[in-house]
């Protein structure tokens, strides 16, 4: 493993340490920390995270560990033993949402692929729940 992976592997653990801890800011929300990239040189970590709630509630968490950044680099130095402490970036993970409207998306695919084979076979269409969705088969 890269060196850049594991510091920034350690850095994931450590500032989420600190976060449930230490910083006690009441505008950042529950968070989890998804992974931190850290340049080449070591000199920039980049801390992606994700969180429920509304983009409002994420624009406070935003500021909110802006201005947590200083705090949260002097506790990093002093449990990290690096000779040059990265300079510390959050940026909310869009990735998640991304996975979680793919898997939504699969999901519709395969209630209308149901549907198509149910109405090739002259047979009834699959229950639906209260939210008009094909529950997924427990047997699956």
């Amino acid at each position: 493993m890269s060196r850049t992976i594991r510091l920034g592997e350690q850095i994931r653990e450590e500032v989420s340490d600190i976060l449930g801890r230490e910083v006690r800011d009441p505008g950042i929300g529950f968070l989890t920390l998804t992974r931190v990239r850290v340049t080449d040189d070591l000199s920039q970590a980049r801390i992606y995270y994700t969180m429920l709630g509304d983009p409002a509630e994420r624009k406070k968490t935003a500021r909110a560990l802006e201005r947590a950044v200083p705090f949260i680099r002097r506790s990093l130095a002093e449990r990290l033993h690096v000779r040059r402490m990265p300079e510390l970036t959050f940026e909310f993970d869009q990735s998640v949402a991304h996975q979680a409207r793919v898997e939504e998306l699969l999901e519709e695919i395969k209630r209308q692929d149901l549907e198509r084979a149910a109405a090739a076979d002259g047979g009834e269409s699959p229950p639906r729940d209260e939210r008009g969705t094909v529950p997924k088969d427990p047997h699956e």
